[in-house]
């Protein structure tokens, strides 16, 4: 996908508008968006992923001209701490239901609903059952990935204690993973390396041996299946009182929900039942895939000691979608329309991100930043016409060559 017009920087190799592009270059910045393996270091992942630029680490090269590379690295951090102050102003001045109630009352709401989605389910008639079932997906969803997402970057309450009972509510009793890997590998390794190759460069979400259609239209029923899986794969890594912890939490919501359509909503089959759980925890696997893989991979990748500095590093590497009322409530602002804000500024709730947005699109357009933009529909033209390039071969490094 093309970045905008003007845009400073081109992946070597990688067509920008139906063209192969040259070396990439970074333009003028003056005043006018799964592993289980340990990061690199940690205390670079934690800076990063708190929204701080870590200090370079031994061996780390800057991008910038020869011979003014201090001057320049003091430059981008300028930018950032600019940028950081007046979104700090908005946070500061916002009451607590802008920066944490809003979002909470879309999570109660949804678990409001459950009752009608389940006694939805006992209705013969086809009307009823569809409302039923498209409910208790929309519902599944706003809880697994906007709960889980929120609260894996604390951002439902400022108490880390609290935080902490909500990331293992939402992520292993309703989305049967682990809190810890899920955290870990989410918080620290892809904001923490947001694209860097081998590290955030989300590679995790790549299936090679995948023909296009399948990967893009099949596959994602699969994910209710698969995320259990993968879960008690990842719980290898962790002390056997977390995994045994994690292990009961899944247990209890996979039971939990399967208990509730054989004695609530009505079904007479075990295996009934189960397919109705597949149908309502995959509703929303489609879109959940996609905007995965269509915020980050086909955006330029950075090797590990050639990354750029956070500013640059985010606002080239994440793309926002447009608003989607139905995305928006399930997924939340921040996978959604406002990926950018939410890579720069981790912590913030989806309400925030959204408030945000406005302050963070004209600062980098202002400084001749890229700012990422593109509609799901162009984004999904865009991974089947390029499947391979994208999504099977290594992606293109792309390396700044210079700062104007």
């Amino acid at each position: 996908m093309p970045l905008e017009d003007g845009d400073p920087v081109r992946q070597r190799g990688q067509r920008v508008k139906g063209e192969v592009s040259g070396t990439p270059r970074l333009g003028g910045t003056g005043d006018p968006p799964l592993r289980g393996s340990p990061a690199p270091d940690g205390s670079r992942t934690e800076a990063m992923a708190e929204g701080r630029e870590p200090r370079p680490a031994l061996g780390d090269r800057d991008v910038s001209p020869r011979g003014a590379p201090q001057q320049a690295g003091q430059h981008e951090e300028a930018l950032m701490t600019e940028l950081s102050e007046l979104v700090q102003k908005v946070v500061k001045s916002s009451s607590w239901w802008e920066r944490h109630g809003v979002d909470i009352s879309i999570l109660a709401c949804s678990f409001l609903l459950l009752p009608a989605g389940f006694l939805c389910l006992r209705s013969a008639q086809a009307i009823p059952f569809l409302a039923g079932v498209l409910t208790l997906g929309v519902v599944h969803h706003t809880l697994t990935v906007k709960g889980s997402h929120l609260a894996s970057h604390n951002a439902l309450t400022e108490s880390k204690s609290w935080g902490k009972v909500w990331a293992i509510f939402f992520i292993e009793l309703c989305s049967a993973f682990t809190a810890e890997q899920g955290t870990y590998n989410h918080v620290k390794i892809h904001h923490g390396y947001t694209n860097v190759i081998g590290l955030g460069d989300s590679s995790t979400w790549k299936l090679p041996f995948l023909n296009r259609y399948i990967y893009m239209f099949i596959a994602p029923l699969a994910v209710p299946i698969i995320t259990p899986l993968v879960a008690l794969d990842l719980l290898r890594n962790v002390e056997w009182k977390v995994a045994l912890r994690t292990l009961c939490c899944m247990f209890l919501g996979l039971y939990c929900h399967y208990w509730l359509l054989l004695h609530v909503a009505g079904f007479q089959s075990p295996w009934s039942a189960l397919l109705c759980m597949l149908l309502t925890r995959s509703l929303l696997a489609h879109p959940y895939i996609h905007v995965n893989i269509f915020q980050h991979i086909g955006l330029p990748m950075f090797a590990a000691d050639r990354k750029p500095k956070r500013i640059h590093l985010m606002s080239l590497g994440v793309l926002n979608l447009p608003r989607n009322t139905l995305l928006d409530w399930s997924f939340g602002h921040s996978l959604i329309s406002c990926h950018v804000e939410h890579h720069l500024f981790p912590s913030l709730s989806d309400n925030m991100c959204l408030k945000i947005k406005p302050i963070v699109s004209q600062y980098l357009k202002q400084k001749k930043l890229p700012y990422n933009e593109d509609t799901y529909a162009s984004r999904l033209w865009l991974f089947l016409q390029r499947y391979e390039e994208l999504m099977v071969h290594a992606p293109p490094i792309t390396e700044l060559v210079g700062i104007q």
